[in-house]
């Protein structure tokens, strides 16, 4: 019997930022930026939920909808997605929900977290070790990764709804956030 050794075409970076990067603190004030897609309905709801209570806690938000990704168009995107990170405090990226999506999401999490915003991507369990993985490919070991059940998208939004509500303290402390704390007056 013969054997043969598989090798692993991918190299390990030379360089990477294990740190999670700055915290989001105190929310009331902040410009939260939350990055949607096109596919997951499910991501929609929750983001509208959460953007609800960042807004009670004095917080304003905003989205940016990833589409297409190729050509002249993914180059605009690319734009699009700087411009925006540009006028947020902290930003959070979803959903990590196939394969495609997670590497758009860390992508574009990665864009964030090297601008220096508190970043955090929002994966479902089933694709928290590929957020994670594609995290550390991208020089980002220390990308903060929040996880929701699976599957999601399959459900209907009075079965979301309740999932965005138990899931929210969640985010909150994977972000580094509070709520309810003002800034200090300067």
């Amino acid at each position: 019997m013969s054997s043969i050794k598989v090798l692993d075409p991918t190299a390990n970076r030379q360089s990477d930022n294990a740190s999670p990067g700055p915290d989001a603190g105190p929310l009331a004030g902040k410009k939260i930026g939350i990055r949607v897609d096109q596919i997951w309905r499910c991501w929609d709801w929750i983001s509208e939920n959460w953007e609800a209570k960042f807004r009670a806690a004095g917080a304003e938000v905003s989205y940016w909808r990833s589409t297409n990704r190729s050509g002249e168009e993914g180059e605009e995107q690319l734009r699009s997605l700087v411009e925006w990170l540009d006028t947020l405090d902290c930003a959070i990226f979803g959903l990590a929900n196939c394969g495609s999506c997670t590497g758009w999401t860390v992508h574009d999490a990665i864009a964030s977290a090297n601008a220096g915003l508190p970043t955090t991507v929002v994966a479902t369990q089933n694709f928290e070790e590929f957020a994670h993985e594609l995290s550390e490919r991208g020089g980002r070991s220390g990308m903060r990764v929040h996880v929701l059940p699976y599957p999601l998208n399959e459900l209907s939004r009075a079965e979301v709804d309740p999932v965005a509500e138990e899931y929210f303290d969640g985010l909150i402390k994977v972000m580094g956030a509070s709520i309810g704390e003002q800034k200090a007056a300067a």
